[in-house]
């Protein structure tokens, strides 16, 4: 399963923020230097806090961020604190861009207590999510009276959007979506019918973080539980398992215009790199 919440990194040394100076100066690129959490930082212009404050290894926790997708804000769990002029307010540090002078704080009294009562809610719907009662537990949340735990089904969905928009923006499909609102929001496929654009590809059970969506590869067949769909697998013409639907490898052979013997082969026994453009492997989704 894919981390879909952040990726531990190093802190900069001061030898690489001369070596990140010098390279973006050659560039003619703008360097921003602003403070997280009583830290000087330097980030490139247009990058975001999150960014900028994981690059020096200062944890922000999110809920619906990834690194191969485009920002969206919508869990706030990222937020922060910022002070300009004097003036504080909290920002969703995913889509919030760095600013000269600009001092951010991650875990002020008023950035905990936007996180605090997050959790409550998230506690109240999905109880059951490990990731969830984790992050609670560490920061002394119980389940409390006034936030009624919702209906058994949405339990294992938080609400990320994650797997909408792998399935948009990485696949460019766009097979799934949202609807309905308030508590009974939930991810569904268009009219809650079996999709007709759907490929089959498991980028949405991939990178969901909470096992919501349920994939599973039985015989010749591949089942998304969550919206009762079926695929046919492809067999390896070498090693003859089923690696993947015919109608992901289809996907892929008629959008980078490949001859239509390309692709029989599981990644074990062909290697698909001379095949894909770089970053193309991302449509491919694991192999079960």
């Amino acid at each position: 399963m894919v981390n879909a919440f952040h990726v531990e990194r190093e802190p900069r040394g001061a030898r690489d923020i001369d070596g990140l100076r010098a390279e973006k100066m050659d560039r003619d690129e703008k360097i921003i230097t602003l403070t997280i959490d009583g830290v000087e930082v330097q980030a490139r212009e247009g990058s975001t806090i999150l960014e900028a404050a994981r690059e020096y290894g200062i944890e922000i926790p999110t809920l619906c961020y990834h690194e191969e997708l485009a920002p969206f804000g919508a869990c706030r769990f990222c937020s922060v604190e910022v002070e300009r002029e004097g003036k504080s307010r909290i920002v969703a540090s995913c889509i919030y861009e760095v600013e000269d002078g600009l001092v951010a704080r991650t875990d002020s009294e008023r950035v905990m207590r936007v996180r605090r009562r997050l959790l409550a809610l998230l506690l109240a719907r999905c109880p059951n999510i490990d990731l969830i009662k984790d992050m609670a537990s560490r920061m002394g949340i119980e389940p409390q009276p006034r936030f009624k735990q919702e209906k058994e089904e949405c339990i294992l969905c938080r609400l990320c959007r994650l797997c909408v928009r792998a399935c948009q923006e990485i696949v460019g499909i766009g097979a799934i979506g949202f609807a309905a609102g308030g508590i009974n929001k939930k991810v569904v496929t268009p009219f809650e019918r079996p999709s007709n654009v759907c490929i089959g590809c498991g980028i949405c059970a991939y990178v969901c973080p909470a096992g919501y969506i349920k994939i599973k590869d039985v015989g010749d067949t591949r089942i998304i539980e969550n919206w009762d769909m079926e695929f046919k697998l492809e067999k390896c013409n070498k090693c003859g398992k089923y690696f993947a639907p015919e109608a992901q490898l289809d996907y892929i052979r008629k959008k980078l215009n490949l001859p239509e013997d390309a692709l029989q082969n599981c990644r074990e026994c062909e290697d698909w790199s001379e095949l894909l453009p770089e970053g193309f492997e991302k449509v491919t989704a694991p192999e079960s």
